[in-house]
């Protein structure tokens, strides 16, 4: 794993250690009694008997009465440390990282008008250095007098004065968030073996009805061709999978016209194998806030993650130099963001960059993924998620692409990741080289789908671009999955660039294989499609995906229905389960709330705990799908719970909305937790969504179809139920 920034690990309590300490001064009292003995001795060569048994009594007490003494001051400082900690530390943060803050506010003022800016920021002794997300009213103010990160908050005062002023609509000091890159080494783990089916959506015939004619391939010369297995293995294997992309390739799509960002440590943009494909004004440091996103170099070459994610999209081919991107012709750029103190600011702009130019955002990173943090995106960066998929790509919504998170080695989930777990986002998984569940995989129901990487000793990793225009063969977590997905979403826009970042989604879900997925969650959920925590509907399949994308209609706005739970507050029993019921009619009778059919649910929770890791959550819909919202973390200590958290599931893609929804909350913890909130957010369409996106002529004969289905199954229940008493009453006449 890598650490964003050393200078984020805590530093020791406050106070006076051994090496600042004025060399006369003594370490504790105790040596000043024993220098003051020694002197009593030197100076009195005969004491009495009495003084001398007085002085054996008091020299057997005093180390005693030390001792005593230090127990007490020791326990008196744990105790001031924990309040210290208390109030400088977040409560979902892990206990070993400190809070900072940062010299720089991110202010929203009434005005589009940057001279008003600069005038706002002067005013109250700032520098302005311009807008955090382009187009919008968002600024970024640095306060030259204050330290550039420090543990302590600046004084409120400050913000009081500020708010008070009518320009100024908001305003928030910057916080240094942890986020960690998302590639491991393999270590040995046991595997999890259950075969499962298709999600059988795969075109092999063009809008007329005629087959499709796949060009002829020729394997590239780039030399490292031949250890891509996660390309061309299935033809080399009988029953091995791969991502299908050669057929993509072979139907002439390449990802020419699109263009990627790998949001990161950086990009070698110089690089051979990329610099051909590489795209300026996709790229930006952010950190240093310059156009050149060339990564910092060190000894240890720490920051070669993006330039190792990127070439996994967009490397050339056939240059006769490492591997083949698998978007190989499209445009390819750089954000260098994570190589410094990340914020909500820094993430906000790396986010909304280029909104108009970038297609697809690909990020390998997020937060810790120990087990016990729980965090996701602040003000900013949800205002730059909201407005992507709002304004990006011309109002068909950016396309971010997430990794999912490497904490499996310590039962993390990633629902506890805000952003894998966001409806923005599509969130991809791992599998390795044999279709096991890797062992640094995180399981959870916001997963859409997976794309390969590494595994355990023995199974191959990802080939890609390396540092000094080099290549590498060991590439690894969810970190190389995501590039991966991201290059065959750009072969699927280049077939189809009308579809919006929903419509992406829906072609994710139907063309997902979940085939050779080895897992022990595998479920059918209420429309027949194969889905697991670990995996989503499965491996990314690019012909198929391409292939569908050319006859996808676009799907019509989605519409939110939000149904709470009538009672405020609700006791969870330590060691039980609390089962609540809320029925929802889609809210039915709100046209510009109605949900009829389902894309992805949420269940916003706030809960009290003495130890949040000993609470599970489940939700099962109308169809009786059940979705694992979190999963017992046991290294998660926090006291605090969840406050407004959206926990969310892809499992009911596709199912109606109407019917009984039920929440399950087990404690396994030594006293009651407290549910004061859940609200059942729906988001979906009122029309129902076919194989091939929206069409309104088949969406009325669909409907009228489902429910004479209805009505002939239940007349075959009945008919059935009576054919069988019939027989039972002739037997026993």
């Amino acid at each position: 794993m890598y650490t964003l920034d050393d200078g984020d690990a805590i530093q020791g309590t406050s106070g006076i250690d051994d090496e600042n300490r004025p060399r006369d001064e003594p370490k504790d009292n105790y040596g000043l009694y024993l220098q003051s003995q020694n002197e009593l001795t030197e100076n009195n060569k005969s004491p009495s008997i009495t003084s001398k048994y007085n002085k054996t009594i008091y020299e057997m007490e005093t180390p005693r009465r030390y001792l005593y003494g230090k127990l007490l001051f020791l326990l008196l400082c744990l105790v001031g440390l924990s309040t210290t900690i208390a109030q400088e530390f977040e409560d979902d943060s892990p206990p070993s990282y400190r809070k900072y803050y940062k010299n720089e506010w991110s202010v929203k003022i009434d005005s589009d008008n940057d001279r008003e800016a600069d005038l706002l920021a002067a005013k109250y002794g700032f520098i302005n250095k311009g807008r955090i997300i382009p187009d919008d009213n968002y600024f970024l103010f640095v306060r030259n007098s204050i330290h550039s990160k420090s543990p302590r908050k600046a004084r409120r005062s400050l913000d009081r004065i500020m708010s008070s002023d009518g320009h100024i609509l908001n305003m928030e000091q910057q916080v240094v968030k942890r986020r960690v890159k998302r590639d491991f080494r393999r270590i040995k783990r046991d595997s999890r073996w259950n075969s499962r089916h298709l999600n059988m959506i795969d075109e092999d015939y063009d809008m007329e009805g005629k087959p499709l004619k796949l060009k002829p391939f020729i394997p590239p010369n780039d030399p490292l061709w031949a250890d891509m297995w996660y390309l061309h293995r299935s033809e080399q294997f009988e029953g091995e999978m791969d991502h299908n992309v050669k057929e993509a390739w072979q139907l002439g799509y390449t990802g020419k016209g699109v263009v990627v960002t790998i949001l990161d440590d950086g990009l070698e943009h110089t690089h051979p194998d990329i610099s051909p494909n590489y795209d300026p004004r996709a790229s930006f440091d952010v950190n240093d806030r310059d156009d050149d996103p060339s990564p910092r170099y060190d000894y240890s070459d720490e920051n070669r993650h993006g330039t190792r994610c990127a070439g996994e999209v967009a490397s050339v081919m056939n240059n006769s130099m490492c591997v083949v991107g698998i978007a190989y012709n499209a445009k390819i750029g750089g954000i260098r963001m994570l190589d410094g103190d990340v914020t909500d600011a820094v993430e906000a702009a790396s986010l909304s960059h280029s909104q108009k130019h970038i297609h697809i955002y690909s990020a390998s990173w997020g937060p810790d993924d120990d087990g016990r943090t729980v965090d996701g995106p602040a003000t900013l960066t949800k205002h730059a998620f909201e407005r992507g998929i709002t304004y990006g790509r011309d109002g068909k919504g950016s396309i971010f692409i997430w990794a999912s998170g490497n904490g499996g080695k310590d039962a993390d989930s990633c629902n506890c990741d805000g952003y894998t777990n966001s409806i923005y986002t599509l969130s991809i998984s791992s599998a390795t080289e044999k279709g096991n569940i890797p062992w640094y995989s995180e399981a959870c129901s916001s997963t859409l789908a997976t794309a390969y990487s590494s595994g355990a000793s023995g199974e191959k990793m990802i080939v890609t671009t390396d540092l000094h225009h080099s290549c590498t063969k060991t590439h690894t977590g969810t970190s190389a999955s995501a590039p991966l997905a991201a290059g065959i979403a750009a072969l699927t826009l280049e077939a189809n660039p009308d579809l919006s970042w929903r419509d992406l989604q829906h072609i994710v879900v139907r063309t997902a294989k979940p085939v050779h997925l080895k897992a022990g969650d595998w479920k059918t959920n209420g429309v027949g499609r194969n889905v697991s925590h670990s995996f989503g509907y499965g491996l990314l399949d690019a012909g198929a995906m391409v292939k569908l994308a050319t006859k996808w209609k676009s799907v019509p706005q989605a519409n939110k229905c939000v149904t709470s739970y009538p009672k405020s507050f609700k006791i969870v029993p330590h060691g039980s389960r609390l089962h609540l019921q809320l029925f929802s009619d889609g809210c039915a009778s709100d046209p510009k709330r109605q949900v009829n059919w389902l894309e992805h649910v949420q269940a916003i929770v706030t809960l009290r705990a003495p130890k949040r890791g000993d609470i599970e959550i489940f939700l099962i819909s109308p169809k009786g799908t059940r979705s694992t919202l979190l999963a017992k973390r046991s290294r998660d200590n926090a006291r605090s719970g969840f406050t407004d958290w959206a926990f969310m599931t892809t499992h009911n893609w596709g199912e109606p909305a109407q019917g009984l929804w039920q929440l399950e909350i087990d404690n396994d913890g030594w006293d009651d937790a407290e549910l004061t909130k859940w609200e059942l957010v729906l988001h979906g369409t009122p029309a129902y969504i076919g194989d091939h996106g929206y069409e309104k002529e088949s969406y009325l004969l669909t409907e009228r179809s489902i429910d004479a289905l209805r009505e002939t199954d239940s007349t075959s229940s009945i008919t059935l139920n009576l054919g069988i008493l019939t027989v039972i009453f002739l037997l026993f006449r």
